[in-house]
């Protein structure tokens, strides 16, 4: 059986946001911060946050031990829904940058051979020689 195809988006919205939502507040919670507290910032309800500290969801994707080092850097800069946004963001962008989300990628969705993140356009790094059209 095939795997179906997923845009980057979609592997990032089902697999990659739950796993950092996951780190995050058990980073979190590490730091001192109540589940009610985290439920708050991350704009969900606080049984979901039970549900991450359990690996009952966000538990697809194991982060490599550079993603889990910005996680913790970006954990002690959340202190309220503006700083989790701008952080996860930043998350993001570093996954995608470094090329960890075309591995994750290719765990759940068939990926072209001739797949390059530069000439599909999932990320635009300057210095790495984009493709031009």
């Amino acid at each position: 059986m095939s795997k179906t195809i997923l845009h980057p988006q979609e592997v990032e919205t089902f697999y990659v946001l739950p796993s950092l939502r996951k780190h995050l507040a058990h980073t979190l919670k590490g730091l001192g911060l109540k589940q009610k507290e985290i439920a708050h910032i991350m704009g969900i309800n606080s049984a979901t946050i039970s549900q991450y500290r359990s690996s009952k969801r966000g538990h697809f994707v194991n982060f490599n031990v550079d993603i889990k080092k910005e996680i913790k850097k970006s954990a002690l800069l959340i202190k309220d829904r503006s700083t989790y946004l701008k952080e996860t963001q930043r998350l993001l962008r570093f996954i995608r940058e470094t090329n960890a989300l075309c591995k994750i990628h290719k765990l759940f969705s068939e990926v072209p051979k001739e797949c390059d993140p530069l000439f599909m356009g999932c990320h635009n790094l300057v210095n790495a020689g984009a493709h031009h059209v």
